[in-house]
């Protein structure tokens, strides 16, 4: 892989920012690599597509309690796709650039991704990267109370949202190509800290600022990992890169659409490759975990402060790509489960309390009454599912013995996907949050007597996020022996 001069001085400089197509993409919004017939000696063929779905401007925008209309682009939002081949078997992973992707949608372009490209929907797995720079999806039951032009756009964006996915896998299993896969593990262990704070006071709390001298040291761990995974031809010409990290991408802030850091990151790699591969970066368990460093004083809230965070992140993708370990491929299967999560206990007066603060979203912050807002939401939303548990599908993908994806449908804890990967029996097991649905935060059992935002938010009963790790490594286990 053939690293540029211009990419060098940008890593130096660990700044900047601009916008740019998507790797591999075309201004025009879609785009797929090209086809070739050689064969490989593994027997694995992959396409990738991406298809532009940045909305309109004065689409509103998710992340925020408060309702905001998009002012413009920075850089572009993409879906993008890989579609694996592996003998008759084939699979999809796909990456929105948007906040959470909620289980209608996910359904909608599943049943458009199996009709138009034949693939089993249950070996699809479509995840959004959390970016809170792009739009709300106004399905029922959402917190914004958008109206007017502003609602219009984003129930038009919503409904042609599933075609766009089914799309980018499309062009991705229209362009698939012999390759090899090499798979390799780096370790970043400066941009991404635990946000959950013990205080002075014996309190938890999040984000509780910066330079703040009553806080006493973190509440729990971060997960360095960089899990990369390169895709080749025979001739060692890159095809593409997947890429995964536990941050969340709250980075920028404002009312442009952008993709956070993930954009830096896809721009750099290709450049460093000579302008051929395409990047698909999905998130980690990063339910507690951001960028913020409480023990520096620069704000951290910025353009530049996402490009720094792609470059760092970058660079570590370049190294770890100069000692990956070559896999044997083998076969692809794919298997889910769906787990019934209990709701947490609610009080005959949180429920009379929550309607007395009817927390109609404006058009500014309230930080004053922000937790109370936080609150009311979760409980009016548990007490509308009646007794009805939150259905959760724990999706694995495996390719061969080394190579396993697992998808979680929440904002999950960092310290449940440490565990999964800890158990799973495969050599690279890449863990995937906000994947095929978006559940909210599932915090792992430990934080519930702790409170603080995540748990004050979940909807989901304590004990939920061990429920998903059982299932992940079931599976992963009986995947790993059906593959020996």
């Amino acid at each position: 892989m053939r690293i540029t001069a211009p990419f060098l001085a940008l890593v130096l400089a660990a700044g900047g920012s601009g916008a740019a197509a998507a790797d591999g993409a075309s201004s025009a919004g879609a785009s797929s690599m090209a086809i070739s017939s050689e064969a490989s000696a593994t027997g694995l063929r992959l396409g990738a597509g991406a298809v532009k779905i940045t909305p309109p401007t004065g689409a509103p925008m998710a992340g925020y309690y408060y309702n905001r209309a998009a002012s413009g682009v920075h850089d572009d939002l993409w879906a993008k796709a890989l579609v694996l081949e592996s003998g008759a078997a084939r699979a999809a992973l796909v990456a929105c650039d948007i906040s959470g992707l909620p289980r209608p949608v996910v359904e909608e372009a599943r049943r458009l991704i199996e009709a138009g490209s034949g693939i089993p929907g249950g070996s699809v797995m479509i995840s959004a990267t959390h970016c809170h720079t792009g739009p709300v999806l106004l399905v029922p039951g959402n917190r914004y109370n958008t109206e007017g032009e502003m609602r219009r756009i984003g129930e038009k964006y919503l409904a042609e949202l599933p075609g766009k996915i089914a799309e980018s896998v499309r062009l991705a299993a229209g362009a698939v190509q012999p390759v090899r896969v090499s798979a390799g593990r780096g370790r970043e262990g400066s941009l991404s800290f635990n946000r959950r704070y013990f205080m002075k006071d014996g309190s938890v709390r999040f984000n509780p600022g910066k330079l703040n001298p009553d806080i006493v040291r973190t509440a729990g761990p971060t997960d360095p990992d960089v899990p990369v995974l390169l895709f080749d031809t025979p001739q060692a010409k890159p095809v593409a890169a997947y890429v995964n990290f536990a941050m969340h991408l709250d980075t920028v802030g404002g009312t442009e659409f952008s993709a956070d850091y993930p954009y830096t990151l896809s721009r750099l790699l290709k450049e460093a490759s000579g302008g051929e591969m395409f990047t698909l970066f999905t998130i980690g368990c990063a339910g507690n975990l951001n960028h913020y460093d409480v023990s520096w004083d620069s704000p951290q809230t910025s353009h530049s402060e996402a490009a720094r965070l792609g470059t760092v992140l970058a660079a570590e993708v370049l190294k770890t790509m100069r000692r990956l370990e070559a896999t044997a491929g083998g076969p692809l299967r794919a298997k889910s489960q769906v787990v019934d999560l209990p709701l947490p206990e609610l009080r005959p007066e949180d429920i009379a309390w929550a309607k007395t603060v009817t927390p109609d979203m404006g058009d500014k912050p309230n930080w004053s009454r922000f937790m109370d807002f936080v609150k009311a939401f979760k409980i009016n939303d548990v007490a509308a599912r009646a007794g009805r548990p939150v259905r959760a599908e724990v999706q694995v993908i495996a390719l061969g013995d080394d190579i396993a994806w697992v998808g979680l449908p929440g904002e999950v804890f960092t310290e449940l996907g440490l565990t999964i990967k800890t158990a799973s029996p495969f050599r690279f097991t890449v863990v995937t949050e906000l994947a095929n649905d978006s559940i909210g935060y599932v915090p792992n059992l430990k934080a519930y007597d702790q409170g603080a935002y995540e748990v004050i938010s979940s909807r989901v009963a304590p004990g939920s996020g061990e429920m998903l790790v059982d299932a992940a490594v079931r599976m992963l286990v009986a995947l790993h022996r059906a593959g020996s």
